[in-house]
């Protein structure tokens, strides 16, 4: 069984379970990666970016996409938006499924942390300082780099490929992440907000819906700033 949509979930789901379970591993109460810092965070993303294209690949999405941006950049690009709603579809619900699954990982520790911020932490992002014209700028500055750079990478090896990225996705994080916590990716913040908005976690506190749309909006405003810097060199 494998398709576009199967794909996008699949790979999505895998990125997720991984990115935010090294962010519940670092911040959760009693974890043995408790307090590991920024580091050990950006580093898993990394990897865990270039682990889902592997399996998003191996399950029928030859674009492995795992981010509404890419598709946004891609579809922008092409004028072409048939399969939009068929990837980013698959990207939410697999973001949905993989926090499913890091809540289920580490239900013992949700159970005993007492500090909402690091149980919404290891769900969606969260601003260090809220300001919220320059928490969008960040977003959008730092997605539109990332297409930027997405777009020169068609001359490398396709079996480079997912590693480079992950380089990419480490390099980001490293650098821009200390504004926003880097979502970059709509699905990526908004799937996992939405489940912790469902799930049943004590002390969890707020969703913070009204600084949701940021990591939406920004990263898609980013998307098409990035495909546009694109066709300046077609």
């Amino acid at each position: 069984m494998s398709s576009i949509f199967i794909g996008e979930l699949a790979g999505t789901a895998c990125l997720i379970y991984l990115g935010n379970g090294v962010v519940a591993n670092v911040l959760l109460k009693d974890t043995k990666g408790h307090q590991t810092g920024l580091l050990a965070i950006a580093a898993a993303w990394a990897f865990a970016v270039t682990i889902g294209v592997f399996v998003s690949t191996y399950f029928g999405s030859p674009g492995a996409h795992l981010n509404p941006i890419v598709t946004i950049a891609g579809c922008a690009k092409s004028g072409d938006w048939t399969l939009f709603p068929t990837y980013v579809g698959g990207q939410l619900i697999g973001a949905m499924i993989g926090q499913l699954l890091v809540w289920i990982h580490y239900h013992p520790h949700y159970q005993i942390t007492e500090d909402p911020g690091a149980i919404k932490a290891s769900f969606c992002t969260d601003p260090a300082i809220k300001n919220w014209p320059f928490n969008f700028i960040s977003e959008a500055f730092a997605s539109a780099l990332i297409i930027v750079a997405l777009g020169t990478f068609s001359s490398i090896e396709h079996g480079l490929g997912p590693f480079i990225v992950g380089i990419l996705v480490w390099a980001v994080g490293l650098a821009l992440g200390g504004t926003t916590g880097y979502a970059v990716n709509p699905a990526r913040d908004l799937g996992p907000r939405i489940m912790h908005f469902i799930l049943p976690i004590p002390n969890k506190g707020k969703s913070d819906w009204e600084y949701a749309w940021i990591p939406v909006i920004g990263p898609a405003t980013g998307a098409l700033i990035g495909a546009y810097l694109l066709t300046l060199n077609q």
